[in-house]
């Protein structure tokens, strides 16, 4: 099962959504959300809450594609986010999210007790290339126990 498809299958918001897996690596993951006119906002685009939980749901991709080796001892959890709406997005977008800090990194701290926090940066685009929205969303893998 890939990621897109467990994401769908265990979230039912990305389904609700009809949110489209593009790409999903450790380096990069790319969600798509379609145009679709029963989440539009008041001036025809997406509306803002859908525009939330797709770059969440891409940085939840990046997180279970660079960390799914860890679920057996570690949860990951969005700890906070943040996004800025800087366009008016219209007709379908495009999320891409980037992991802030390496893996290695963020594994080492699991290893030696720790509960690491890193963050996942995520652009919006519109179709034509224009960064509509930049979000933020740090996580953190809990372990287990």
């Amino acid at each position: 099962m890939s990621i897109g498809e467990m994401l769908s299958a265990t979230v039912p918001m990305a389904r609700t959504l009809n949110l489209e897996f593009l790409e999903t690596t450790p380096e990069k993951a790319v969600v798509a959300l379609p145009d679709q006119g029963e989440y539009h906002n008041h001036v025809g685009g997406p509306h803002a809450g859908a525009m939330f939980t797709l770059g969440e749901t891409a940085s939840g991709s990046i997180v279970l594609a660079a960390f799914g080796d860890q679920l057996s001892r570690a949860v990951p959890l969005a700890v906070k986010a943040e996004i800025a709406y800087r366009k008016l997005a219209m007709g379908a977008v495009t999320a891409t999210a980037t992991l802030g800090r390496p893996v290695a990194e963020v594994v080492a701290e699991l290893d030696a007790g720790e509960r690491p926090e890193f963050p996942v940066t995520i652009e919006i685009r519109r179709a034509d290339g224009a960064v509509t929205g930049e979000m933020t969303v740090v996580w953190t893998l809990r372990p287990n126990g």
